[in-house]
C-alpha cells in the first residue's frame, strides 16, 4: 500500500498497472516455467510480487476492496510483508540535532497535557507535525498505525495519517493540526492571524503542493536508491525480520516503476534538477534571513524542514545539500528544532 502516494496522488497509480503487469509477467513467468513455481517458496515469492503490484496500482478504495476480498484467500498471511513495505513508501524520517539555537519555549500553562500522534514513521506529513512538536518541546506519544488494517485508528472517521489527539480532542490533516496547535500554545495569536501571514501561508502551501512531489521520483530514482529508501522504511517500521526482507525488495521494485509515472504526472524531466531547483527556490525565499520567520523559524520553516527531514541522509538528500545552498539553513533548523520530544506511550 502506497499510503503516502494514495493520500497525495490517488488515481495516478492505476495508470501504472499495465506497465507493471507486463514487467511482472516478464520477471516471473520464465522462472515459473523453469520450476520455481513448483516449490512453495517459489509460489510465495510470486505472490509477494503480485501483492506489490496491486498495492502500487489501485486507488485507495480499490486497494481496500481488493485486499478485503482477495488478500486472505489468494495471498496468505505469509506475504503481507510486501504490502506493508509498500505502505511505508515515502514515509521517511531521520532525526539529527546539534548545538541548540536560543528560543523562547511556550509557557507551561498553555502546553497540552496528553498528546498522541497516530502515524507512519516515515510519512512526510507526519514529520511536519513532529517538527512542530519537537521545536515547541511539546511531549507526545506515538502510535504506529498498521497500514493495512489501520486498526489503531478504527475509532476515527478519518482513515489517513497523521491523526493527533490533544487532551482527548481529535485533530486531522497536518496543516490544520499545526494551525490549531499554534493557536493553542500562542493564545495571543489567533487562528485568523496565523492564516493572514501571506508569506508564511504562501510557502506552507508550496510545501504541500510542490515540494512533496519532488521527493518520490528522487528517492526511487534508480534500483539502488529505491533499495536504500526501503531499507530505511523497513528498518524503522513495525516489521519482523522476515517481513523486512520481503518488503524491502518487493516494495523497492514496485516503487521504482511507480516513480516513473509520478515524474510524468508532475512534468518532471530530471528529478534531481527538479529537487535542486526546489531547494534553491526556498533559499531565495529566505532572502538572506536565517529563517523565513527572521531570527527564528515560522510555520513555513518547520513545514519545509519536516518534509525534507525524511530524505536528508538518503542519497537524494545528500546530493541536494551538496549541490544547492540549502545546507546552512537545514543545519540551523536541525540545531533549532533540537531533540525529539517523543515520550514512551
Amino acid at each position: 500500500m502506497l499510503v503516502f502516494f494514495y493520500q497525495t496522488f490517488g488515481h495516478e497509480m492505476r495508470r501504472a498497472e499495465s506497465l507493471a503487469a507486463s514487467l511482472l509477467r516478464r520477471a516471473v513467468v520464465p522462472a515459473q516455467e523453469a520450476g520455481a513455481a513448483s516449490s512453495a517458496s517459489g509460489a510465495a515469492r510470486l505472490r509477494v510480487l503480485q501483492v506489490a503490484l496491486y498495492s502500487s496500482c489501485c486507488s485507495s478504495s480499490d486497494r481496500s476492496r481488493w485486499f478485503s476480498q482477495n488478500f486472505p484467500a489468494k495471498i496468505g498471511r505469509s506475504t503481507r510483508a510486501a504490502s506493508l513495505g509498500v505502505a511505508g513508501a515515502m514515509s521517511f524520517s531521520v532525526a539529527a540535532s546539534s548545538a541548540v539555537y536560543a528560543k523562547e519555549p511556550p509557557s507551561l500553562e498553555f502546553l497540552p497535557k496528553d498528546v498522541v500522534l497516530y502515524q507512519y514513521e516515515a510519512c512526510p506529513f507526519c514529520n511536519k507535525v513532529k517538527a512542530f512538536l519537537d521545536y515547541n518541546k511539546i511531549p507526545y506519544k506515538v502510535v504506529e498505525v498498521n497500514p493495512i488494517s489501520k486498526k489503531e485508528i478504527k475509532w476515527s472517521d478519518y482513515k489517513k495519517v497523521p491523526v493527533l489527539t490533544v487532551d482527548g480532542e481529535q485533530m486531522v490533516d497536518s496543516s490544520d493540526i499545526i494551525d490549531k496547535l499554534a493557536h493553542g500554545i500562542l493564545p495571543e495569536k489567533s487562528v485568523d492571524s496565523v492564516l493572514e501571514d501571506d508569506e508564511e501561508e504562501k510557502w506552507r502551501g508550496w510545501v504541500d503542493n510542490h515540494l512533496v512531489h519532488m521527493l518520490s521520483p528522487n528517492i526511487y530514482r534508480n534500483p539502488s536508491e529505491a533499495l536504500e529508501s526501503f531499507d530505511y522504511i523497513t528498518s524503522n517500521g513495525n516489521f519482523s525480520f522476515t517481513e523486512r526482507i520481503t518488503a524491502k525488495y518487493a516494495g523497492a521494485a514496485a516503487m521504482y516503476f511507480v516513480s516513473k509515472k509520478l515524474k510524468k504526472k508532475h512534468n518532471i524531466t530530471d528529478e534531481r534538477v527538479a529537487l535542486y531547483e526546489a531547494a534553491e527556490t526556498w533559499v531565495d525565499a529566505l532572502n538572506g534571513r536565517e529563517f523565513l520567520g527572521g531570527s527564528k523559524p515560522n510555520l513555513a520553516d518547520l513545514a519545509v524542514f519536516g518534509v525534507l527531514r525524511p530524505i536528508r541522509y538518503l542519497r537524494s538528500g545528500k546530493d541536494m545539500v551538496e549541490h544547492t545552498r540549502i545546507g546552512e539553513w537545514y543545519t540551523r533548523m536541525e540545531s533549532t528544532v533540537g531533540e525529539s520530544s517523543r515520550i514512551k506511550a
